[in-house]
């Protein structure tokens, strides 16, 4: 008897061992900790594996997504700029002057987002035609017309809009973050609505309906809007210049090529991590928000 107790107290010490230990990946994991399926309770081996993998991955990713660039660039890119974009060009050249075409970009600019129709096109076409400068400032006098027509049509379905917006609270209370507090923590929320992913066509008619004012709302779009401005200024302006070498108006050195590309990426990159950024803090001014409501 004495054996068999000895035995036993053995047997319950090595459970207790299991689970203690179940994640450190030492041999007693049982069903707790299976080495094989749960990344937690990986030992140095799995978890080395894993990185590897990963790493792995990242490398054949990186790998396939540089193939399917070159292959782009190299063919399928020339091919739509001489066969769709040139023509075009040409044809907007030879049909409109300067000041016909600044009345089409302005005029598009102001309609379409009441439309809910996307105005980036004519913001390739004003970095085409009129480059940095004069297409900002061009758009920038069509834009604050574009969001603001929809803002006081949206007035007049104030509570239309606001049953609507009941019905989904969820993804409306990012929205309402922007009609809540001071006048500029209305522009603050409202700018980081436009840089952040968030459908802005959309917010256009309901912004109203979260009691934002007109003025921090107006000002904040603009302010929001810089960065996608720019970048639809930069790529009309590569794509003009990149039409203008295949058409053989102008050739393009490597270096013009690379700084070119090189560009366009970073801007793109700046983009990214601008509007990551705008949605990290429109997260945490909700859960402010949240905090101040308990």
């Amino acid at each position: 008897m004495t054996y068999i107790a000895s035995e036993e107290d053995l047997k319950l010490e090595r459970d207790y061992v299991k689970l203690e230990g179940g994640d450190g990946g030492d041999g007693y994991g049982g069903t707790l900790c299976q080495a094989e399926t749960s990344p937690s309770c990986r030992g140095a081996g799995g978890g080395e594996r894993w990185s590897l993998w990963w790493w792995t991955k990242l490398v054949l990713g990186a790998v396939v997504a540089g193939i399917l660039g070159a292959v782009i660039f190299k063919w399928v890119g020339p091919f739509v700029i001489e066969k769709g974009i040139v023509p075009i060009i040409n044809w907007e050249i030879e049909t409109f002057s300067r000041t016909k075409l600044a009345l089409i970009i302005f005029g598009s600019l102001t309609i379409f987002p009441s439309f809910l129709l996307p105005s980036s096109p004519s913001m390739w076409v004003a970095g085409m035609s009129f480059g940095y400068v004069y297409g900002f400032l061009l758009i920038i006098a069509a834009v604050s017309i574009g969001v603001s027509v929809p803002y006081f049509i949206g007035s007049l379905f104030y509570h239309r809009i606001q049953v609507w917006l009941d019905k989904y609270p969820k993804k409306a209370s990012v929205i309402r973050l922007a009609g809540e507090g001071s006048l500029f923590n209305q522009f603050r929320a409202v700018a980081f609505i436009r840089i952040s992913p968030f459908p802005y066509i959309i917010y256009n008619y309901c912004a109203v309906a979260t009691d934002v004012k007109y003025g921090p709302y107006l000002l904040g779009t603009l302010v929001g809007m810089v960065p996608e401005i720019f970048v639809t200024l930069y790529t009309g302006i590569f794509i003009n210049t990149l039409a203008n070498a295949s058409s053989g108006r102008r050739s393009m050195s490597v270096p013009e090529i690379i700084l070119n590309v090189g560009g366009f990426c970073l801007t793109a990159a700046a983009t990214a991590v601008v509007t990551l950024y705008a949605k990290k803090r429109l997260k945490e001014l909700k859960m402010k928000e949240r905090l101040v409501l308990r």
